[in-house]
């Protein structure tokens, strides 16, 4: 599954740059006003009727109640930390690099709001750390797998209630669906209090 992801990863990219290069704005405003929104709305939807479909994931979140946000709180932490770590090591400054980190993976959220905070170059710095933790839980989910089956929702961050949620039900199985769903929605309801928050203390 992780090939066909790649390849159409890869499809895509090369389609957007040959639009880039023709220079026409009809495609992309198709792009990303209708076709980029109406995809996610139906994996969501799919997303939802595997969920509704499933009565051990319905009996399993009525059990869990509020332990099911232990897991993105823990991720939200983790994440910040990450970066607080991360901005030590490489010179950035702590408050931009945990803002960034704030993120959890999502990548169109953060980049914009870094940009408007911090500036370009940070906001493009935002865009990348939290684009290729996405495609990081994506390639390497075969092997986090190993390690925990919670490592590919941790890592997943934001993401794995939309994009990365189809491979995590894959590889870690559909028990893992209520984790990965209450995580991903958890975490992007938060990021963009999070990172205005973070952004504050500068």
């Amino acid at each position: 599954m992780i090939k066909y992801i790649l390849i159409a990863l890869g499809l895509g990219g090369l389609a957007g740059y040959l639009n880039s290069v023709s220079g026409n704005t009809a495609a992309e405003g198709f792009v990303s006003d209708f076709l980029f929104n109406a995809s996610l709305m139906m994996l969501l939807f799919v997303m939802g009727l595997m969920f509704g479909m499933d009565k051990e994931s319905l009996a399993k979140l009525k059990k869990t109640g509020p332990k099911v946000l232990v897991v993105p709180f823990v991720v939200a932490l983790g994440s910040i930390l990450g970066g607080l770590v991360g901005g030590l090591i490489l010179g950035i400054n702590v408050v931009v690099s945990m803002a960034i980190c704030a993120g959890y993976g999502w990548y169109t959220l953060t980049g914009p709001l870094i940009v408007q905070i911090f500036g370009t170059e940070y906001g493009m710095l935002g865009f990348s750390v939290n684009f290729l933790r996405e495609l990081l839980t994506i390639t390497t989910i075969s092997l986090m797998i190993r390690i925990d089956r919670y490592a590919p929702i941790a890592i997943g961050g934001a993401t794995t209630m939309d994009t990365t949620l189809p491979v995590i039900v894959r590889y870690c199985g559909s028990d893992s669906l209520v984790s990965a769903f209450s995580n991903g929605f958890v975490l992007s309801v938060a990021a963009p209090f999070t990172i205005v928050a973070i952004a504050s203390l500068r």
